[in-house]
């Protein structure tokens, strides 16, 4: 779980005229051919170079020159999440490729990542929009299937964990805590797309919005993780909030299979997994309390790698020397994370708080070298 956000999965992008966030903005459609929308990031404004585009692949140009880390989502009117980009740092550009449907719409820069973030309106109409290869197709369906299998098998899994915690049985809930996130873990951008279930099951505290009380507002595994491990006791709280985390899991579960998921939302979704990697379990903050982050970044890494074996038939056939280095760099991580687990076969990981900073920065710089050709595997499959 990024520390809080609106929530994430797809990818989006657009065209020309500008607006700002606090005063007029000007009517403007993207000129024929134009896939690209401008977006401008400050600490209080959130410029967009389009109010409307037509249906089909855009790319968002983002650049933030703010002074606070942003993020930038594409959200549908109800908030669930069409294309997301975190961790935009100060003086920084990125690029985002995505597909939309006709519609209405909403840009939001997230300055901070804190908030609901400031908007602005886009629509997209319709038009011709091409044939997309039966092979993406057939990515999407098998990507479908995968997430809703992972979410039917985390469910046994967290009631094991929350059956653990309501009977008292602090040793049993630590062993059941981990196994219980692989599934969640591994396809986290489809459960993030909906945007109101990531907050209720996987927040960290320091993840709750600007108002919300800890005591009363902070649920989820996390809120169960420092109980079991930094306050070394299970409450008559913490027996409510595990029911309350099964009850939250089965709605995800129910949910799974009508997520807006297209080839490049899977693309984005890989590369924002190794954005969870980055921003959290190698920095050791996902997992604070039990250490567990290891088995979270293994799952990240599986997840990833799931959305890329689907699309890389067509990804190689479009940019062969991209996926020669998408090959390589999957290889070298999951090396490098095999280091720190005895049995290949099982997720018993070495504790965190037994990873060296020296054993980190290389971990770090495997992801760092991973992120950046994913970053690119959202175009190459919508050419």
């Amino acid at each position: 779980m990024r520390a809080a956000r609106l929530s994430v999965l797809t990818a989006v992008t657009v065209v020309s005229a500008l607006t700002a966030v606090t005063g007029c903005t000007e009517k403007s459609d993207a000129k024929s051919g134009d896939r690209v929308i401008n977006v401008t990031a400050t600490d209080s404004k959130c410029t967009t170079s389009a109010k409307q585009i037509s249906a089909g692949h855009i790319e968002l140009a983002i650049e933030n020159k703010g002074s606070k880390v942003t993020e930038v989502y594409v959200l549908f009117p109800d908030d669930r999440v069409v294309t997301e980009r975190e961790n935009i740092g100060p003086g920084t550009k990125q690029r985002v490729t995505a597909e939309v449907k006709a519609g209405e719409y909403q840009i939001a820069c997230k300055p901070g990542m804190k908030g609901d973030g400031i908007r602005q309106d886009l629509k997209v109409t319709g038009g011709k929009v091409a044939a997309r290869d039966p092979r993406l197709d057939q990515a999407v369906a098998a990507y479908r299937s995968y997430a809703q299998e992972q979410a039917d098998a985390t469910l046994p899994l967290a009631k094991t964990f929350a059956a653990a915690v309501e009977a008292g049985d602090l040793e049993a809930a630590k062993k059941a805590y981990a196994p219980s996130r692989i599934g969640w873990e591994r396809t986290e951008p489809v459960a993030e797309s909906f945007g109101d279930i990531d907050p209720k099951v996987d927040v960290r505290e320091d993840g709750l919005e600007e108002g919300q009380d800890p005591a009363k507002d902070w649920t989820g595994w996390h809120r169960l993780e420092k109980s079991l491990w930094q306050d070394k006791k299970i409450t008559a709280a913490d027996k409510t909030l595990a029911k309350q985390l099964i009850t939250d899991l089965t709605d995800w579960q129910n949910r799974v299979g009508k997520a807006e998921i297209t080839p490049t939302s899977m693309a984005n979704g890989a590369k924002e997994l190794l954005d969870e990697v980055a921003t959290g379990k190698v920095t050791g903050e996902e997992e604070r309390y039990s250490h567990t982050d290891l088995v979270d970044f293994k799952a990240n890494v599986e997840g990833a790698q799931k959305s890329y074996e689907l699309l890389k038939p067509v990804a190689k056939e479009n940019d062969a020397a991209l996926v020669t280095e998408l090959d390589k760099q999957f290889a070298a991580l999951d090396a490098l994370l095999d280091k720190y687990r005895p049995n290949t076969s099982s997720y018993a990981f070495t504790s965190y708080d037994k990873v060296g900073k020296a054993d980190r920065k290389e971990l770090s710089d495997a992801v760092n070298a991973l992120a950046e050709p994913l970053s690119k595997l959202a175009a190459a499959v919508a050419k």
